[in-house]
């Protein structure tokens, strides 16, 4: 027997104990009766059990509670009558039979016992119909999360499924552009590359992952790009030692660092600096990476790393999650935080 199943025949006895113990006491401060009359109201209790039980597997096996409400309130009104008939049957029958009732009851007489005892049934009724009705909602929020849930998951694959496309043509073209140039360097480019994709074939796997794997994959990346800008391109981290553990999602940085070389440091005519910092301040892992160079007044905020990044923040943090960029002096700065809640 489940747990739901104890539920429901604790409230059942425990409903109709405390029903007729109510009656009990307005029975014995009204009448002066023998035990017989006892009997037949504690009798009430197994009847009423038997009559809500059988009730509730009628409910079951014609889906009363597929119904629309107003039409439920209705049935809920009607079998309320119903069950108060039949119990009145038993307990007159009873009452006959045991020699408590020998007199002919009047039609109001009958009609006031029948009302009486549709009341408690009514208030089953309430009561199972309301329970059925809240499981029924929590469960159809729950199918609803988890629909959300998996399609959240599906956006998310396939946000990172774009990322690596993307991030592989620029890649090659940074390893084409030395071919001609200096195939030695070409060939070192190729093998950066090929621990890069290896990462990032592992990364793939996981919806978060550590902020240091992240920024090995990134430093990675800058090698590779160093090989092809030389002393045009430098590049720092400064990395709190303790936030080294926490989580992120994937390619979050290592978008932002793409986007810094191929609209920053490509377009200069001089040396440019990327600069990677994590701190944590309070709940939020904050994020910078900024790079020398200008905000483009072109759609700045429409690359595919960036505009990425915003969805894939949004889907796993909601509001909390937030990425933006500014202008700071000569500076490009994109600004991400991330909750660590």
């Amino acid at each position: 027997m489940n747990k739901r199943a104890n539920i429901y025949w604790y409230c059942q006895v425990f409903g109709w104990s405390f029903f007729i113990f109510v009656n009990l006491i307005f029975f014995g401060l009204k009448y002066k009766s023998d035990f017989r009359s006892y009997i037949i109201i504690f009798l009430e209790i197994p009847l009423g059990i038997a009559i809500t039980h059988v009730y509730r597997n009628f409910i079951l096996k014609f889906e009363l509670l597929k119904f629309k409400i107003p039409a439920q309130l209705v049935m809920m009104v009607f079998f309320s009558l119903v069950k108060a008939i039949v119990l009145f049957l038993f307990i007159t029958t009873i009452s006959i039979w045991l020699g408590v009732l020998n007199i002919k009851l009047s039609f109001f007489e009958i009609s006031e016992v029948v009302i009486n005892y549709s009341v408690p049934f009514l208030l089953w009724n309430i009561i199972y119909f309301g329970f059925q009705y809240f499981l029924n909602y929590r469960r159809a929020e729950i199918n609803s999360l988890r629909y959300l849930a998996a399609s959240r998951e599906s956006e998310l694959s396939s946000l990172k499924a774009q990322l690596n496309p993307h991030f592989m043509f620029n890649s090659m073209n940074s390893i084409r552009a030395l071919i001609d140039e200096d195939p030695v360097k070409a060939k070192e480019a190729i093998t950066k590359l090929s621990n890069i994709l290896r990462n990032t074939l592992l990364m793939n796997k996981s919806k978060q992952i550590q902020l240091r794997e992240e920024i090995s994959l990134v430093k990675e990346y800058l090698d590779l790009e160093h090989i092809r800008y030389e002393e045009r391109l430098s590049y720092e981290f400064k990395i709190d030692e303790e936030v080294n553990d926490l989580k992120i999602p994937p390619f979050i940085i290592q978008a932002q660092v793409e986007n810094a070389i191929k609209h920053g440091i490509s377009k200069l005519p001089g040396n440019g600096t990327v600069t990677i910092e994590a701190f944590r301040l309070g709940e939020i892992l904050k994020i910078k990476v900024s790079n020398t160079g200008k905000l483009s007044t072109e759609k700045p905020l429409t690359g595919v790393g960036f505009t990425n990044s915003m969805q894939r923040l949004e889907l796993l943090y909601g509001t909390a999650g937030q990425i933006f960029i500014s202008e700071v002096g000569n500076l490009v700065v994109v600004d991400i935080n991330i909750p660590l809640k």
